[in-house]
């Protein structure tokens, strides 16, 4: 049908189609049906591309598309509107922390850094050996300096947002977490019991193991994420006060958790993404245990 001059059709904008449920949504999918853009909020999975609710009625007999035929992501996870809001919220939530560093001082920084087990100017006894276990996650929030927090952050926001976007929250967030308690447990294992650390530069490395993993997955071009990751290896260990632990463990966790994510089978891919993540909070707690029995 023909348009009038200058006009537009439904859920056209300047840029790219808007959502026809959700103007303020661009998007570049259509229903195969109607042809009526579609945002993945509302688009329903079908034998050929996505249909809208509407057209999905039709099948289903009701206002609302099944459960199993929801879009999903590589990895199986739910598709959010804002792909990257768990990366924000943990940007947020370091940088939050790191402005409380700088208020109160030593005072919070020690008390929730890494640490194996050392005496505090107080005079007492701290660390994860005295059962403040709590120390292998706070420091993943915690960082030294504008310059440490800065990279990091700037690292979180170009690897979390394509990773979350890939395996949804849940799974990206299980990642996360995974891979920096496991960079903890190997610096409490290996690095001086007195020697303290900080940072999420255990979980990023994660980040950058499951990226690659996920990278080669869909056949892209490996050479950017290596080169990436050579160059941050090379600092890791050209560097002083660096804890070379955290970034190995994290990676090794990253590869590991990665590959659990994106090739696992549908058939029992929930089982076995959580299941890999499981098997790394056993072994970070079983390198705990052997730590914690060598320090007391």
């Amino acid at each position: 049908m023909d348009q009038a001059p200058g006009s537009r059709p439904e859920g056209i904008h300047d840029g790219l189609p808007t959502c026809y449920r959700h103007p303020g949504v661009e998007t570049g999918v259509r229903c195969t049906r109607c042809e009526r853009p579609i945002c993945p909020e509302c688009m329903v999975n079908a034998s050929v591309g996505f249909h809208c609710p509407e057209c999905a009625r039709g099948d289903s007999g009701t206002g609302h598309p099944p459960a199993a035929s929801r879009p999903r992501t590589l990895a199986g996870g739910a598709i959010a509107q804002d792909p990257r809001l768990v990366t924000k919220v943990l940007i947020g939530l370091c940088v939050a922390a790191y402005l409380v560093q700088m208020s109160v001082g030593n005072n919070f920084t020690d008390s929730f850094e890494l640490i194996g087990r050392a005496y505090y100017p107080d005079g007492q006894l701290e660390g994860i050996a005295e059962g403040q276990w709590y120390r292998l996650l706070t420091p993943m929030f915690l960082h030294g300096s504008i310059i440490h927090i800065l990279f990091n952050m700037l690292s979180l926001w170009w690897l979390g947002g394509p990773l979350e976007q890939a395996l949804g929250r849940a799974r990206y967030l299980a990642l996360y977490f995974a891979s920096g308690l496991a960079g903890s447990a190997l610096t409490y294992l290996l690095a001086e019991p007195n020697q303290p650390s900080l940072g999420a530069s255990g979980a990023i490395f994660g980040l950058f193991g499951a990226t690659a993993v996920l990278m080669r997955r869909m056949r892209y071009d490996m050479r950017p994420i290596i080169a990436l990751l050579v160059i941050n290896l090379i600092f890791t260990f050209g560097w002083s006060n660096i804890a070379w632990q955290a970034h190995i463990g994290g990676l090794v966790a990253g590869v590991v958790i990665g590959y659990g994510m994106v090739h696992a089978p549908r058939k029992h891919r929930a089982l076995i993404q959580y299941g890999t993540c499981a098997l790394v909070l056993v072994a970070v707690v079983v390198l705990t245990l052997l730590r914690t029995s060598q320090l007391t």
